[in-house]
């Protein structure tokens, strides 16, 4: 039997997804990232291999993508998580052809050609204003926990804007916010329309016209996922496990690359 792991090393959390040869998947693992990635990525390798009923040792290819991928030292390949995000997006939905990537660190919004191939993208990285990374500083100063931003944003009823495109200054208008008494439900679902109004106009400048397959840790939210629907007006197509969708398009393409190798690797008939 051969196995195949993805790993995504991401800023906020590192995700593993274990294939099988005919491109089954058999477990996923999650490790919050910290300073050291090889270790990190190593408790989420074996989290997903528990789950797969195998041995690390049992894996025969590692492809590795994220921020941290060249600090995993069992890995075989490195890719980009743009390109694995976009494979795996397209795994899930084939007929699909854009991508909103959002994460702890940046926002990508990706257009798809054949195949699953990025044709375009665009990202914000420049600042946490559009990023899953504002919306845990929200929580902080909210004395909220991060799982609680999904569902408590639902409540909302009269959603407090947030212009700010800085971060500093969308802080600040929280802290406004907050001192005219405004109501946490309301203040996390300007947060969450913020960042898909965001999300929009980068989506827009590759062309979008068409449903939106939406992955990353922040499509784990209730909240964000209706206020993406409410401002695309269109559909907004979410994985059953969105955090892991990047790692499942690095096990994709790792399990291409290992079967090329085999098929090289067999010796012609005399």
């Amino acid at each position: 039997m051969t196995y195949i792991a993805g790993v995504d090393l991401g800023a906020g959390a590192t995700k593993t997804v274990i294939m099988d040869g005919g491109g089954d998947v058999l477990g996923r693992g999650w490790a919050r990232t910290q300073a050291d990635f090889d270790a990190v990525a190593r408790r989420s390798i074996a989290q997903a291999c528990e789950q797969a009923g195998i041995e690390p040792g049992q894996i025969d290819y590692v492809a590795a993508t994220g921020l941290g991928r060249y600090s995993l030292s069992m890995r075989d390949v490195q890719v980009t998580d743009l390109t694995c995000g976009a494979r795996g997006a397209h795994v899930l939905f084939p007929d699909a052809r854009f991508v909103l990537d959002m994460g702890a660190q940046s926002t990508r919004a990706i257009a798809l050609r054949d195949g699953g191939k990025v044709g375009a993208f665009r990202t914000n990285e420049k600042c946490a204003a559009g990023s899953g990374g504002f919306l845990e500083r929200v929580c902080r100063y909210l004395e909220i926990r991060l799982d609680e931003i999904g569902p408590m944003s639902l409540e909302a009823d009269d959603p407090q804007p947030i212009s700010s495109v800085c971060a500093v200054l969308a802080e600040s208008e929280i802290i406004n916010h907050v001192s005219e008494g405004k109501t946490v439900p309301n203040i996390l679902r300007g947060a969450h329309e913020s960042l898909a109004s965001r999300a929009l106009s980068q989506l827009k400048m590759i062309g979008y016209d068409g449903p939106v397959v939406f992955i990353g840790g922040v499509a784990l939210q209730e909240g964000m996922v209706e206020a993406c629907r409410a401002r695309f007006n269109g559909e907004v197509l979410v994985p059953d496990h969105p955090a892991h969708v990047t790692a499942l398009g690095a096990a994709t393409l790792g399990l291409q690359r290992y079967l090329k190798r085999q098929s090289q690797s067999v010796p012609s008939a005399a």
